[in-house]
């Protein structure tokens, strides 16, 4: 952080520059550069969005894929491993061309007339993607709470479900909480992939704004700095969200 201030001197440099940099095309100063910087802040809205509903959809697939792995029959457990292997092995973008182009026409061979627009085809490929990663994090959340706890919760009558809503999960969740943070903020880095579906997101106006003005390195700049100032303010958050949940007392904070 301490490089920040000649890291926007430079760029204030370059707006006023009349050389090579064209830094004018986002300077906030002038009608056509502030007319542009809204163009491309106009597209967080449906970043933040993608982002906040993929995340939510992977929280609770993770969860539904990571219980089969803690059961003592071989097979849920084969089914858990399957799924985390074979998703995790599959790269983000082919996943995504998968969804969007091949997934419609899988549903209309079931008689299922049900398109898939680029909003719901990145939310459905990045909740996927996500999924098999969040289920890891849930094994290693439940795996670190003693198993003795399981033994009495069960020597009290507590079933299996019970055991893991009312004694095992509650502490997983506040030990998988960092790791989650760390998730969300993949998936919002990841949404940029939406652009090449058409989503109008970060990524996607950037590349039609640097299109029309053929400024790519200024613009491109702005872009970065857009998802750095997402990642910051979701840290913050997620850092206040900790010492709410007193997640951060066994690190000794």
């Amino acid at each position: 952080m301490r490089y920040a201030p000649f890291f926007l001197l430079f760029i204030v440099a370059g707006c006023s520059s009349s050389g090579t940099w064209g830094w004018y095309v986002i300077n906030p100063t002038t009608p056509s550069g502030w007319t542009n910087i809204k163009f491309l802040v106009a597209g967080m809205g449906n970043t933040i969005l993608i982002s906040v509903i993929a995340a939510a959809i992977s929280i609770v697939l993770g969860l539904i894929v990571a219980l089969p792995g803690q059961s003592s029959k071989r097979g849920w457990r084969i089914v858990n491993r399957v799924y985390v292997e074979f998703i995790r092995s599959i790269p983000l973008l082919p996943m995504l061309f998968w969804v969007f182009y091949g997934l419609p026409i899988i549903l209309r061979s079931m008689g299922l007339n049900i398109p898939i627009d680029p909003f719901w085809g990145a939310i459905i490929t990045l909740a996927i993607s996500d999924s098999a990663f969040t289920a890891e994090i849930y094994r290693s959340g439940i795996q670190s709470i003693a198993r003795g706890q399981t033994e009495a919760a069960q020597t009290v009558g507590l079933s299996y479900t019970q055991t893991m809503r009312y004694v095992i999960l509650p502490q997983a969740v506040r030990r998988i909480l960092p790791p989650l943070a760390n998730q969300f903020i993949y998936i919002v880095k990841m949404s940029a992939f939406a652009s090449v579906i058409g989503m109008q997101e970060l990524t996607r106006r950037a590349n039609e704004l640097v299109v029309t003005e053929y400024r790519p390195l200024e613009i491109y700049t702005l872009l970065i700095l857009e998802y750095l100032v997402l990642v910051l303010i979701i840290s913050a958050g997620v850092r206040w969200l900790e010492r709410k949940m007193g997640s951060d007392e066994r690190l000794g904070r």
